[in-house]
């Protein structure tokens, strides 16, 4: 009697009522309700609320330090249009995309196949901690030793060229237009290759083995095992990496400025260090806010597409 009293007492929408095995679970229901709306409003105040006023932001100038705001209405967009240095980014934005989903996804998930295919248990927990190693290292680390590797005739990757006889294809790799942004990219997928590998490993292990064991029997070889079994069972994790992996693609920012911080000529900027030098260097917030509503725009539009796409693939089969 005593519990059901506390249940339907003050502070309950339902007090007064005759306490019933109804009421309980309705009193209980209101109870869960209320770490719902605790849970929905420090979402809305911490997530939804900065993307709208980062837009009300984007049809202003706003100077960081004064305080004065000016409105501008559509004034920002229309710049960006216009600004060669936006479309330079955007374009080493979706590069870096398209190489992160063909080594982090595609090339993790051979990977991780090769590996949890192996017979013996310790080799497979050596060859995870192996390529899992680099992830555990922190993204501006990694930045800050890939700058030293990438010196030119000093740094390792031109010293291992000349030892190998191929010294002629030294080059200055953060120093020069054409291979700055890719030396960034290629320390990216080294650093975030392990990462992907250790989650489809993960997936691949949920497999049921005798999926495997009838397919051996079958006559099934490992290639025909990979695309029949492994890949079909494992295409939830593989649109949640491809999310995960274009959204990371257009927020990419520490490597950037750690290693070039957007040279040289701003041939490696990205959206992202081009908001941050507008923004924050120049002064012109109103605008940096209308390069971040780009990439919020980008990054949800491809989210969605993958889950649309998800989805549609779920029905069919």
């Amino acid at each position: 009697m005593a519990r059901t009293e506390n249940l339907t007492g003050i502070g309950s929408p339902f007090a007064g009522s005759r306490p019933t095995k109804a009421h309980a679970v309705a009193v209980h229901r209101w109870f869960s309700a209320r770490w719902v709306l605790i849970a929905v409003v420090l979402v809305a105040w911490f997530v939804y609320c900065p993307i709208v006023d980062n837009f009300i932001v984007s049809t202003t100038y706003e100077d960081i330090y004064s305080g004065e705001t000016e409105f501008v209405g559509l004034d920002n967009y229309a710049r960006l249009l216009d600004d060669p240095v936006v479309w330079t980014a955007l374009g080493n934005n979706v590069l870096y995309a398209v190489i992160s989903i063909l080594f982090q996804v595609f090339a993790a998930f051979v990977l991780a196949a090769i590996v949890e295919g192996l017979e013996s248990d310790r080799l497979r927990r050596f060859w995870r901690a192996v390529y899992f190693i680099p992830s555990a290292i922190s993204i501006t680390v990694t930045g800050l030793l890939f700058y030293f590797v990438y010196q030119p005739r000093t740094g390792l990757l031109d010293a291992f060229l000349s030892a190998v006889g191929l010294g002629n294809l030294s080059l200055p790799w953060l120093g020069s237009e054409q291979t700055a942004i890719y030396a960034v990219i290629a320390m990216s997928q080294w650093q975030g290759f392990g990462y992907s590998a250790l989650l489809f490993g993960l997936a691949i292990q949920k497999i049921p083995r005798e999926l495997y064991d009838a397919a051996i029997m079958d006559g099934a070889g490992p290639l025909r095992r990979l695309f029949a079994i492994t890949f079909p069972m494992t295409r939830e994790m593989t649109g949640l990496m491809v999310i995960v992996t274009i959204t990371g693609a257009f927020q990419v920012f520490n490597e950037i400025m750690v290693m070039t911080a957007g040279g040289p000529n701003n041939a490696s900027q990205v959206l992202g260090t081009w908001l941050y030098q507008q923004g924050f260097i120049q002064n012109d917030f109103g605008y940096g806010a209308a390069i971040a509503a780009v990439i919020f725009v980008v990054t949800l539009a491809a989210g969605l597409a993958q889950l649309w796409y998800t989805r549609r693939r779920r029905v069919e089969l």
